[in-house]
C-alpha cells in the first residue's frame, strides 16, 4: 500500500503497518516547511521507502500528469490516507485494487468536513469518535469501514480528545482496518444521509465568541476552538482568545469587573480566572487570555501590571540561559539568530517543537517543573528565560503559596510549622474563625494555636477533593507522573526529616532518634514505596464460556475510587499518615485527612511539602478538629468514596455505621488490640528479654501492635521477670529530644491518666505490680515503665488495652502449647501476635494457630512497606502497607466484549 497524508499521525500509521508486516510501497506527504521535513517523511526516508513531497495533485481541477505517473509506478494495491489534507484525484483514489481509505475524525455521516473535531464540542455532543470509510468523490460521503465511539467530558478540547482517543486509537483502527482488506473482512456499510451534516472549515476569522447566550454554549464554543484556532472576543478595543474553560459550579468568586463587547453581564477577573456570564444566570470560567501580539497570560492576572521586574541573572544564570538559547536555536533551525524578542511561534513552532523545547530543557536542568503552558504563555526568548530563572530560584512558588508560620528554636534549628486548615492548596483560617492549643507533652507548655475545623471547612475540603479528582490536572495525570511528584514528595520529606522528626518529637512525646529512623524514616519509605506502584496497577484478562459462534474478551480494570478520608491517630502522627495516604494517592484518588486534635503539626508540614513538590491543589486537604464534628461528618459525606480508619474499636463501630447509612462508603478499619506474645522456655533468653521489652515499651507503649500481654513459660518466668526489671532500671526517661533518652512522655495529659487509672485497677484487681504503676516526678506527661505479674485471665488488664508502657505477664504451664494458645485466641482482638521459640515444628504450628493478622517469630515490632498490615475480628478489616493496601483504595470494573 502507499501512505498518502502527514503529521505524527501519518507516521505512527505507516510504522504501525510496517510492524504487522504490510509492504509500503511509497509514501505520499507534504514539502519541507522551512527546511524541516514532516515526520512521516522523516521515518519513511530512515527506512529506505520511497518518499514523494508534492505541493499538489492537480492544476485547475485536472491531476497533474507527472505526479500521477510517478504515483502510478510504485503499484500500490491499496491507498492509506492518515489524515490527508491534499485534494487527491480520483483516479489515483480508484487506481489501487482494492481503493483508499481515510481517516475522519468524527462518527460519520455526523459532521462531514475539515473541522469535524471542532463542531462534535461546540454542538455539545456527549459522543465523540471517528471513521474509517472508503474514499469516494463525495465530502466524506464514502461507504463505512470501521467506527470507534468514546464519551466526551464535560471540559473535553480539541487536544484532550485528540490525545486521548482520536490519536491513538485512530491509529489502531488504521492498521486494523487495512489488516480486514488483506484478510478480505473490510465491510463497505453505505453512510445514511439521516443525521448527517456539514458545517464550514473553522478559521481564526469567524472564532468570535457570541456572549449572548446561554454559558454551557459559550463554554462549548471556546472548548471547540481551543488550541486551533482559538475563540476569542473583544476587550478594550483588542481581539482576546479565550483558553481553558470549564463550566462554574457554585457562588462566582470575588473579583474585579470587565467589560466585555457583547456580553449580557460585565465579566471578573478573579483568582481563579475570568468569569463570565451566560444569559441563563449561569456562568463559566476561563483560565488563560492570549493578545493580538501572540502573549498569553493568566486571565486571573489580567489587570496585574506585567510580572514585575525583570530579575537580574546570576553568572550561573547566564551560562543556562545560553543553553537554552542554543535549544531554540537548534529548534528554530530557520531562524539566523535568536535574540530577546524572537517570538518562538511566530518563527515557525509548533506543537510538538514545545513538548520538545520543555523536554530539552529539563534535560538541562534536572527536576525543573516546566510544563507546556509555560512556553504559550511566555513565547518571547527574553520573557521564557525570565519565567525560566524564576521557577528555578523557587520564586513563583514562593508567590502561590502563602503560610503564616509558628516558630520555635529547638533543637539546635529553627522549625517552621503551619498550623491553618488546608484547603484546595491553600493554608487558611477556620470558617468558624476557631483555634486551639496543641501540647508539648513534654512539660506541658502550649506550642501553638492551631486552627479548629468545622463541617463547613469539611464540605470545602470535599468539594476542592472533588472537582481535583474530576477535572483536575491529577485525574487525568500519566500515572508514571503521579509517581514521580510522589517520589519527589518522599525527597522533600527526606531534606525536611530533621524538621518533621523534632515537630513530631514536641508535639507526641516520640524520642527524637526514633521519631527520625520510624516516625519519618518509615514515612519516607512509604510514600516511595506507593511511587513505584503508579505504573504497575493491572487487570486481568478472564477466559468466559462462550455461545459459538460468539467469540468473548473479558478483561478486568483497576480504577480508583474517587475522593477518599483518612482519618488516623496520635501515636504515629506522620507515619499513619503515610501509610493510608500513599497507597490512596497513588491509586489516583484525592483526600481529605483528619489528623488526631492533640498531634496536627507533622501533618501540616506534609501539606506544605506536597505543594512545594507539585501536587496540584485539591488532591491532598488537611482538616485539624474534633472527631466528633470532622470525623463525622467526613464519614457522614455522600461525595466521599472511601474512609481509612486507625482508632480505637468503639469509634471505627461508629465509622462504619455512618458510612453504611450514608451512600455505603467503602470503609477500611484499622482498630484496638490485645496482642499475644508466647515466650517459650527454650527460646534465646537475651533475645527474648530485648525483644520482649521492645514489644511493650517501643514508642512509650504507644504502639498498635504493642504485646498487650506475655505468657511466659513457667520454668523460665522467674528469671525473665528478674531481667526485665534490671533492664528497665537502666532506661533513661526524660526530654525525648536528649539524644540519649530512652523513654519520652505519654502523648497527652488525659491519656496519662488514663494509664494510671488502668495501673490501679490491676493493682485492686490482686495482680502484682513489680515494677513502676506511677506518674515520673517531673514536669511533662511522664510515666514509669510498669510491669504486672499473676495476672490471671478474668482481670481486666488481662483483657483490655492500655496502649501505653505496662508489660502485663502470665505464667503456663510446661509444655502446654495448646493450652496457652487457647489462652492467647480468647480475645476479641487479633492484630498481632508474637512467639519466641528455637523449635521451628512449635514456631510454625503455634503461628498458624494464632488468629492475628501479623505473626511474630523470634522478632518483633518489625513491619515493612511492602508487607501488609491490619487485623482479624474486633481488630477491624483491610490493610495499610504492600501491595493489598493499594487494592483498598481502587475498584474493579469488569469489561466483556463480544467480536
Amino acid at each position: 500500500e502507499t501512505i498518502i497524508g502527514q503529521s505524527l499521525f501519518g507516521q505512527e500509521v505507516y510504522s504501525n503497518l510496517r510492524k504487522q508486516g504490510h509492504r509500503v510501497v511509497g509514501v505520499f506527504t507534504v514539502p519541507d516547511k522551512d527546511g524541516k521535513a514532516d515526520p512521516l517523511a522523516v521515518a519513511a526516508e530512515k527506512d529506505g521507502t520511497p518518499v514523494f513531497k508534492f505541493p499538489r495533485w492537480r492544476v485547475k481541477g485536472k491531476p497533474i500528469p507527472e505526479v500521477v505517473e510517478a504515483y502510478k509506478a510504485v503499484g500500490a494495491e491499496l491507498n492509506v490516507m492518515p489524515f490527508c489534507s491534499q485534494f487527491i484525484p480520483m483516479n489515483i483514489i480508484n487506481n489501487p485494487k482494492h481503493g483508499s481509505i481515510i481517516y475522519h475524525p468524527s462518527i460519520l455521516p455526523l459532521h462531514r468536513g475539515a473541522s469535524a473535531i471542532n463542531w462534535t464540542l461546540i454542538h455539545g455532543d456527549k459522543k465523540a469518535g471517528f471513521t474509517v470509510f472508503w474514499a469516494d468523490d463525495g465530502l466524506d460521503t464514502g461507504p463505512i469501514l470501521l467506527q470507534r465511539e468514546c464519551a466526551v467530558q464535560p471540559n473535553d478540547t480539541v487536544d484532550t480528545l485528540y490525545n486521548r482517543f482520536l490519536f491513538p486509537e485512530g491509529i489502531n483502527a488504521m492498521v486494523e482496518s487495512v489488516q480486514l482488506i488483506a484478510d478480505g473482512k473490510a465491510p463497505q456499510i453505505p453512510q445514511a444521509e439521516e443525521g448527517a451534516s456539514y458545517e464550514g472549515i473553522q478559521k481564526k476569522s469567524n472564532a468570535k465568541v457570541d456572549l449572548a447566550q446561554p454559558a454551557e454554549a459559550i463554554h462549548n464554543w471556546i472548548r471547540g476552538h481551543d488550541k486551533v484556532p482559538g475563540a476569542w472576543t473583544v476587550i478594550d478595543g483588542q481581539s482576546v482568545t479565550l483558553y481553558g474553560s470549564s463550566m462554574l459550579g457554585g457562588k462566582a468568586p470575588d473579583g474585579q469587573t470587565l467589560e466585555i463587547e457583547g456580553a449580557s453581564r460585565p465579566g471578573l477577573v478573579t483568582k481563579k480566572g475570568l468569569v463570565l456570564h451566560g444569559t441563563d444566570g449561569k456562568a463559566l470560567l476561563v483560565k488563560s487570555l492570549q493578545f493580538e501580539d501572540g502573549k498569553m497570560i493568566p486571565a486571573s492576572k489580567y489587570f496585574s501590571s506585567g510580572e514585575g521586574a525583570s530579575v537580574e541573572l546570576t553568572d550561573n544564570e547566564k551560562r543556562v540561559a545560553e543553553e537554552i538559547r542554543n535549544i531554540w536555536k537548534g529548534i528554530l533551525s530557520n531562524v539566523p539568530t535568536i535574540n530577546d524578542n524572537t517570538d518562538f511561534f511566530k518563527s515557525g513552532a509548533a506543537s510538538m517543537d514545545v513538548v520538545r523545547l520543555v523536554e530539552e530543557v529539563k534535560q538541562k536542568c534536572a527536576g525543573m517543573q516546566l510544563q507546556n503552558e509555560d512556553v504559550y504563555m511566555y513565547t518571547t526568548f527574553q520573557d521564557f528565560i525570565q519565567m525560566f530563572v524564576r521557577k528555578l530560584r523557587g520564586d513563583d512558588q514562593k508567590e502561590e503559596l502563602v503560610i503564616d508560620y509558628a516558630t520555635k528554636e529547638v533543637n539546635s534549628m529553627t522549625v517552621k510549622m503551619p498550623y491553618q486548615c488546608f484547603i484546595n492548596g491553600k493554608f487558611e483560617d477556620a470558617e468558624s474563625g476557631k483555634t486551639y492549643d496543641t501540647i508539648n507533652p513534654t512539660d506541658g507548655s502550649v506550642i501553638c494555636k492551631v486552627s479548629y475545623a468545622s463541617v463547613g471547612d469539611v464540605d470545602r475540603a470535599v468539594a476542592a477533593a472533588k472537582e481535583a479528582y474530576e477535572i483536575g490536572p491529577w485525574g487525568k495525570m500519566n500515572p508514571r507522573d503521579r509517581g514521580s511528584l510522589l517520589y519527589k514528595l518522599a525527597d522533600l520529606m527526606e531534606e525536611h526529616q530533621e524538621e518533621l522528626a523534632t515537630i513530631e518529637s514536641i508535639d507526641s512525646g516520640a524520642v527524637y532518634t526514633l521519631a527520625l529512623k520510624t516516625h519519618v524514616g518509615m514515612s519516607i519509605q512509604t510514600f516511595r514505596y506507593f511511587a513505584g506502584w503508579c505504573d504497575k496497577v493491572q487487570g486481568k484478562t478472564i477466559p468466559i464460556n462462550q455461545a459459538r459462534p460468539n467469540r468473548n474478551l473479558t478483561f478486568t480494570k483497576k480504577e480508583p475510587l474517587g475522593v477518599c478520608a483518612i482519618v488516623i491517630p496520635w501515636n504515629y502522627p506522620l507515619m499513619m499518615l503515610a501509610w493510608k495516604s500513599a497507597a490512596c494517592l497513588a491509586a489516583g484518588n484525592t483526600l481529605v485527612l483528619k489528623p488526631a486534635q492533640v498531634t496536627p503539626l507533622t501533618a501540616l508540614k506534609f501539606a506544605e511539602l506536597s505543594v512545594n513538590a507539585g501536587i496540584p491543589k485539591g488532591v491532598i486537604n488537611i482538616l485539624p478538629g474534633s472527631g466528633g464534628m470532622v470525623g463525622q461528618r467526613l464519614s457522614d459525606h455522600p461525595d466521599i468514596r472511601k474512609l481509612g480508619f486507625t482508632g480505637s474499636t468503639p469509634i471505627g463501630k461508629q465509622i462504619m455505621k455512618s458510612c453504611a447509612l450514608s451512600n455505603l462508603k467503602k470503609v477500611s478499619l484499622e482498630l484496638g488490640g490485645k496482642s499475644p506474645l508466647i515466650i517459650f522456655s527454650d527460646c534465646d533468653m537475651d533475645k527474648a528479654v530485648r525483644m520482649g521489652m521492645s514489644s511493650v515499651y517501643f514508642n512509650k507503649g504507644e504502639n498498635c501492635i504493642a504485646a498487650g500481654r506475655l505468657f511466659v513459660e513457667e520454668s523460665i518466668h522467674d528469671e525473665f521477670i528478674s531481667r526485665v526489671v534490671e533492664e528497665i532500671k537502666k532506661m533513661k526517661i526524660g526530654d525525648p529530644l536528649d539524644r540519649s533518652t530512652d523513654h519520652g512522655p505519654q502523648n497527652h495529659r488525659a491519656h496519662l491518666d488514663k494509664l494510671l487509672e488502668y495501673c490501679d485497677v490491676g493493682v485492686k484487681e490482686g495482680a502484682t505490680l513489680v515494677y513502676g504503676g506511677r506518674q515520673v516526678d517531673r514536669p511533662g506527661f511522664f510515666m514509669e515503665p510498669t510491669v504486672f505479674t499473676d495476672v490471671e485471665d478474668h482481670m481486666f488488664i488481662a483483657k483490655e488495652e492500655s496502649f501505653g508502657p505496662v508489660m502485663v505477664v502470665s505464667k503456663f504451664k510446661d509444655g502446654d502449647v495448646d493450652g496457652v494458645l487457647q489462652r492467647a485466641n480468647d480475645t476479641e482482638y487479633g492484630l498481632a501476635s508474637g512467639v519466641f521459640t528455637r523449635d521451628i515444628n512449635k514456631a510454625m504450628y503455634v503461628s498458624e494457630q494464632l488468629e492475628a493478622g501479623t505473626v511474630f517469630v523470634n522478632t518483633y515490632n518489625k513491619t515493612d512497606v511492602a508487607s501488609p498490615f491490619g487485623g482479624f475480628k474486633q481488630s477491624g478489616f483491610g490493610k495499610d502497607l504492600g501491595e493489598d493496601a493499594l487494592m483498598e483504595y481502587l475498584k474493579t470494573k469488569a469489561v466483556t466484549v463480544e467480536y
